[in-house]
């Protein structure tokens, strides 16, 4: 359907619908237009920049044909309820005409990878030629790249709980370098809105990680960012393949996934609470005990329901009775042949918890890892770091003219305050620039480029431009500006 809709209408097909009615309501004697893309706010105090790339090659390198125009007007007045969008079809026919079918406009972006601060600019989309026909052209195309947000919220969340893994492992194990890359897994592809969502925030995730089950994530990557296979998995169990045995095949389950997978240096899951997960351990682990040790292969039980931060906990002790434990080089216990997974119900401040309350029982956190599903690709909006895209500027008879947005705060009794709104947004020409030396990021107006201490550098860089990519980054440096891998 989306691949039908995208050959009917081109790359004006998606947009918001009142975008149709914008081009008579702007300034007259406008020609050129700049907007920036920022997190205003929320739960950290920085955003990893991801997806720009990514977006642009999904949806702004198809050249309009006439036909799609034909097919658009005619469509967006049938929707519009009359003949409004004389303006938008005399744009479009230009692009056509006179640019080959390509977009008159220019999208500049810091490095993908880099965390930026909240409240700074993290790219713009303007117009490249002077055209009053082309005017509106950067707020039609809103609608698309401010979709930017879901692929940024979910690597930001992904770095954080890397990070919380990180510090925990590099406490409480020998190799923490090692360990990092799949101590947090992505389970989230059947619990998002579709494939390109699942596509696009997979494919965040996996800057800071390399365990996923999202596969159309590896895939994006390959084709967008160049990496043949950015993300791995293992072989697992669901409950669909344990509960086929009955309730008295469990241990049918298990043997069937030896003699599969138990191979030297080999690693597999098995859920463990189909009926239950204490009773598997206690029970059905010992008999394996010995099969599992000459198999060299390292065996991950998943406890899948319970409470999410004393079920994994306990799974823990449990197979501790079971397997025993040698204690690393840092003081901590790690389990002999066996590991826990933990991927019901976790959020970012839970994963600390858990690692905090398993090493105050003296437990390396090399014995966990965890996984996330729809919390963490899906379980989050636009305003979840209150991401916008706003117009700053615009160049009308020749002269820049600030763009901005200021509304009223008003306390319990509607008296008007002078707290500024958190949707106030930033006026002129704007640059990202940031400091080498102390790591500084700044948002500023263009004009102020000139005045600055030369140790500042301009962080934006032309990513796309007149229907090109202009900058394609390689997902070994995403990671590298990341600080990941």
């Amino acid at each position: 359907i989306m691949y039908q809709i995208r050959q009917k209408y081109g790359v004006v097909g998606d947009t918001d619908s009142y975008k149709l009615s914008h081009t008579p309501q702007y300034k007259k004697g406008g020609d050129m237009m700049i907007s920036y893309f920022e997190s205003r706010g929320g739960d950290f105090d920085r955003t990893l920049n991801f997806g720009a790339e990514l977006l642009a090659k999904e949806y702004l390198l198809q050249r309009l044909t006439h036909k799609q125009v034909d097919n658009m007007i005619e469509w967006a007045k049938e929707h519009m309820g009359g003949n409004m969008v004389d303006d938008l079809e005399i744009a479009l026919r230009a692009v056509v005409d006179e640019r080959g079918g390509r977009l008159p406009i220019r999208i500049r972006n810091a490095k993908e990878g880099l965390m930026i601060p909240k409240k700074n600019v993290i790219l713009t989309i303007e117009t490249t030629t002077p055209d009053p026909r082309y005017f509106s052209i950067v707020s039609y195309f809103e609608t698309k790249l401010v979709r930017v947000w879901s692929p940024m919220t979910v690597g930001t969340t992904s770095w954080y709980v890397r990070k919380a893994i990180y510090e925990a492992l590099v406490e409480s194990a020998d190799e923490p370098d090692a360990e990092i890359p799949f101590k947090f897994h992505d389970f989230g592809s059947r619990g998002v809105g579709g494939m390109e969502v699942a596509a696009f925030a997979g494919a965040a995730h996996l800057v800071s990680s390399m365990g996923t089950d999202t596969t159309v994530a590896v895939q994006a990557i390959e084709m967008a960012y160049g990496m043949r296979m950015a993300g791995y998995s293992i072989p697992a169990s669901e409950h669909s393949t344990t509960t086929t045995h009955g309730p008295d095949g469990e241990i049918d389950l298990v043997t069937q996934m030896f003699d599969a997978y138990a191979k030297p240096g080999a690693i597999f899951a098995t859920v463990i609470d189909s009926y239950d997960a204490m009773n598997f351990i206690r029970n059905i682990t010992p008999l394996f005990k010995e099969r599992l040790i000459e198999s060299e292969a390292l065996w991950v039980l998943r406890p899948d329901s319970g409470d999410p931060i004393k079920m994994p906990i306990q799974c823990v002790v449990e197979l501790d009775k079971v397997f025993g434990h040698t204690v690393n080089s840092k003081g901590y216990k790690v389990l002999n042949h066996v590991r826990v997974i933990q991927g019901d119900g976790i959020t970012p401040p839970q994963v600390t918890q858990i690692l905090n309350y398993l090493m105050l029982r003296g437990y390396s956190a090399s014995n966990i890892a965890f996984g996330m599903g729809g919390g963490l690709l899906q379980k989050n909006n636009r305003d979840t770091h209150k991401y916008a895209l706003k117009c700053s500027a615009v160049r009308v008879n020749g002269e820049w003219q600030d763009v901005f947005k200021s509304p009223s705060v008003y306390d319990e009794n509607w008296n008007k305050v002078e707290t500024k709104s958190f949707k106030a947004s930033k006026a002129g020409r704007l640059e990202l620039v940031w400091n080498p030396i102390t790591e500084e990021y700044k948002t500023v107006r263009r004009e102020y480029l000139t005045s600055m201490d030369p140790e500042w550098e301009i962080a934006l860089q032309t990513v796309y431009e007149d229907g090109y990519m202009v900058r394609e980054t390689q997902f070994e440096e995403i990671r590298r500006n990341a600080g990941t891998f």
